[in-house]
């Protein structure tokens, strides 16, 4: 017995030329009812009346494939293959089909609160591209289990509705795995270490590797995987804006300090050189500290009155 997913090689006969014979049988049969009523043959309206109800049968095994579909054949419970000839065929009518797509599907997952890597709520949520691999489609229908209606069937639509819920779990534990790999930003790290607001790219790669393995037991492909949405969760996202923001000011102020610095020093030099003033190292330091008082206050600078010399 092949295990697995394999392609259907079993006998098939072109659809069209199927329906003309059964529709031939169909009207041979009624002829021939008509025929042994009217003759009172017992075994002519009896052969006849089998022959129509075989005709009737044998229409189970007309099916319509589609581009990117596909079915899974099985015979009294045993796989014989999937069928992927797009076109209208007749098959032997006692099997049993599951039609299966294999066309791309989305899932916009909303978005999640989880725990980064330093432990800080955060909000995140992804865009997800995928479809079932053509030659895995026996996983998808034999491995991942689906409710059957009152009538012990399984519908296309309900074997599509449960592998979107099986996505869409796995997907949920895939995204909150990988935010637990990284911090939100550099805030918290050390040196050129990967966060999730600054290399995205990587973050992705590493998304799509973990849904891979997740999906991989219901045949499915991941086509492509992006984070869509990220941000701090609301409980803390007030402290971490103006943690940024006083961040950002803090290294605005520095370059500001360090160019007046600069400019403070060359003007006190050129006044020097063309003597203007004179003020020796200890009053030039004086002056850049005074200023660097005013450029770093958190309060606008007073003036005060020096009512002695800067050495006394």
């Amino acid at each position: 017995m092949k295990n697995g997913n394999y392609e259907y090689t079993g006998w098939k006969a072109n659809g069209f030329m199927a329906l003309a014979l059964v529709l031939a049988g169909i009207a041979a049969s009624i002829y021939a009812i008509k025929i042994g009523v009217d003759s009172d043959s017992t075994v002519v309206v009896l052969g006849a009346v089998l022959l129509l109800a075989l005709c009737l049968m044998s229409t189970k095994g007309f099916i319509l494939m589609e581009p990117n579909e596909a079915r899974v054949l099985t015979f009294f419970g045993k796989y014989c293959g999937s069928f992927y000839n797009t076109g209208f065929w007749w098959i032997n009518f006692l099997m049993s089909t599951k039609k299966i797509s294999l066309r791309a599907r989305n899932l916009n997952a909303e978005p999640i609160k989880v725990n980064d890597k330093t432990g800080n709520p955060v909000m995140i949520g992804m865009v997800l591209v995928w479809r079932l691999k053509r030659d895995e489609i026996y996983r998808a229908v034999f491995d991942i289990d689906v409710a059957a209606n009152a009538q012990g069937m399984v519908s296309q639509s309900a074997r599509m509705n449960m592998l979107e819920s099986f996505v869409s779990v796995q997907s949920d534990a895939a995204l909150r795995q990988v935010a637990g790999y990284y911090a939100y930003d550099n805030n918290d790290t050390t040196g050129d270490e990967v966060t999730l607001r600054s290399n995205s790219d990587e973050i992705n790669e590493v998304l799509e590797m973990r849904l891979a393995e997740r999906l991989a037991i219901a045949g499915i492909e991941v086509v492509e995987a992006r984070i869509n949405y990220l941000a701090y969760a609301p409980e803390i996202a007030a402290v971490m804006l103006r943690r940024q923001q006083a961040d950002a000011i803090i290294s605005a102020r520095e370059k500001i300090v360090e160019g007046a610095v600069s400019m403070v020093k060359m003007a006190l030099d050129r006044l020097a050189d063309d003597g203007v003033v004179e003020l020796d190292e200890e009053r030039k330091a004086a002056m850049v500290t005074n200023l660097l008082v005013v450029l770093c206050g958190d309060e606008g600078a007073q003036p005060v009155v020096n009512a002695g010399t800067l050495h006394h």
